[in-house]
């Protein structure tokens, strides 16, 4: 497979999602060594590539070839990497939807709602175990040292995302009635900063620099980037429409994740409504009425809460 040695485009308005199309369909190909055929199929390897194949923006591998290049590296060094990284995030998001009990991921019913909790999970392993066999397999072009170096960056990132999901489950098992803005950024920062954008760019610099970059220079951007990019996200949520979002609409509200706005509202609330709306958020996610849910997206409208959360990604993102 011929390889770029360095990007081929030229700045422009559209130079993300281009970079986007190239380095996401070089990762498509690097995948496929993952998630070729073999048995069991029908119980495993055909559903351990059902979400891969869905689709996807590949935004962090892709984040993470364009960092290697950046730093004076090569596609085929980091692509490894990248493939293991795609892998990870198929990984949790089978995870993630069984926690959540989400009915759509990327247009068409999640795993556990075609197969079954337990296929599901089972699945949700194999991808993990793949993802960091194509991590080692770095060491097919990178020096041994450095390798290692990316495994522990992966190891890091990993026990970071597991944390923050944590902390995420947590609140809605304990329904608390005043978690603030820092509480949401600190568990974001976990759950969604690490690896969205700021292991790519650390293990992207790590390739393409060979080493000699100090990666902590980027975790703070790492973090900026991808809080203003799960606000984003959370506040598409809310009027997404599932053949172009993937994912039913409004489904963090159904979930009772305590998003940016979902706090501003507990915050803004008289202490009758606040109570009633701990009362819809301490249910089953099959007690929540659609009725509910409008009434409550509403409200997140009428306090100025969704305002509210455009503004702080606009702040994380420096505009």
């Amino acid at each position: 497979m011929a390889l770029p040695a360095e990007p081929t485009m030229q700045a422009g308005a559209d130079l993300v999602p281009r970079i986007l199309e190239e380095y996401g369909n070089l990762t498509r190909v690097a995948l496929c060594e993952y998630l070729g055929p073999r048995e069991p199929r029908r119980y495993l390897y055909n559903l351990v590539a059902d979400y891969p194949r869905r689709g996807g923006r590949m935004l962090r591998p892709s984040l993470l070839l364009a960092t290697a290049v950046a730093f004076g590296g090569r596609v085929e060094d980091a692509l490894p990497a990248a493939a293991g990284l795609e892998l990870l995030h198929n990984a949790f998001l089978v995870h993630d939807d069984i926690e959540d009990d989400s009915q759509k991921r990327r247009g068409d019913a999640t795993l556990h709602e075609k197969h079954g909790v337990a296929i599901a999970l089972n699945t949700g392993d194999a991808l993990t175990h793949l993802g960091m066999r194509a991590m080692a397999d770095s060491a097919r072009t990178l020096r041994p040292h450095l390798a290692q170096r990316l495994l522990r960056e992966a190891d890091r990132m990993i026990t970071e995302s597991l944390e923050g999901q944590a902390i995420e489950l947590g609140w809605r098992r304990d329904n608390p009635p005043s978690l603030d803005l820092g509480d949401y950024l600190n568990m974001v920062l976990k759950k969604t900063c690490w690896y969205t954008t700021i292991f790519p760019l650390r293990a992207g610099a790590l390739i393409g620099s060979r080493g000699r970059f100090d990666l902590d220079r980027l975790t703070r951007f790492g973090f900026f980037l991808g809080a203003a990019f799960q606000i984003q996200d959370d506040l598409l949520n809310l009027d997404a429409y599932s053949d172009v979002y993937g994912k039913e609409s409004c489904g963090d509200i159904y979930e009772g994740k305590r998003t940016v706005m979902l706090i501003a509202l507990l915050r803004a609330l008289a202490p009758g409504a606040r109570a009633g709306l701990l009362d819809f958020l301490n249910r089953e996610r099959s007690l929540r009425s659609a009725t509910e849910m409008r009434a409550i997206r509403d409200d997140l409208e009428r306090f100025g809460c969704i305002a509210h959360a455009q503004r702080v990604a606009q702040g994380l993102a420096g505009v």
